[in-house]
């Protein structure tokens, strides 16, 4: 089912998620949960979608790492992640969001991570990514930790979009997929 995605402004994409309980992989809540946000971010041509953006307190995101250009499978599921490690080197690039529609900006990033995970069985995996990989996952990982990649601007650079971001904030703005304003 192709869940709405929340727009910026709601209170939850400000709040650090929950961790999931260790059972999650015979949850059949969770279960339905990933195939929802796997629907939902292919319909909406996502790179990435954190749990938070379909309003669920929970520390969860998926990758379609096809869109990274790497040799991964297609959708990564990434349950109670954690950032081990962030390289020195970093890589400015273009960054959206599914929570704001219409507006990229350039953002420096690290350029490698370790990152410590569940996988949907439950099994733990850990593994460095590099390049456009590791800023999906560092773009969905502040996901669960409340931060957004507007953060990581100057203030004149929040300034000069600030306008911009009220609309969306207000609901004036319409996405090719399912957006849902929270107020």
């Amino acid at each position: 089912m192709i869940l709405p995605i929340i727009a910026y402004g709601a209170a939850i994409l400000r709040q650090r998620c929950d961790a999931l309980p260790a059972d999650y992989p015979s949850d059949p809540v969770i279960t339905r949960l990933v195939a929802d946000m796997k629907e939902t971010m292919t319909n909406a041509n996502g790179a990435g979608l954190a749990a938070p953006q379909v309003n669920v307190n929970a520390r969860l995101f998926i990758i379609d790492a096809r869109q990274t250009s790497e040799s991964l499978p297609a959708l990564i599921v990434f349950f109670n992640p954690i950032i081990l490690s962030r390289s020195a080197a970093t890589l400015s690039d273009e960054e959206g969001c599914l929570s704001i529609p219409g507006l990229t900006v350039e953002i420096k990033r690290a350029e490698k991570v370790t990152v410590s995970w569940s996988d949907e069985s439950g099994r733990p995996c850990t593994n460095t990514f590099e390049g456009r990989m590791a800023r999906a996952i560092q773009h969905e990982y502040d996901h669960l930790e409340g931060r957004l990649y507007l953060d990581y601007l100057i203030p004149f650079h929040k300034k000069f979009i600030h306008t911009r971001l009220e609309r969306i904030r207000q609901g004036k703005v319409q996405a090719p997929y399912l957006l849902k304003h929270i107020r």
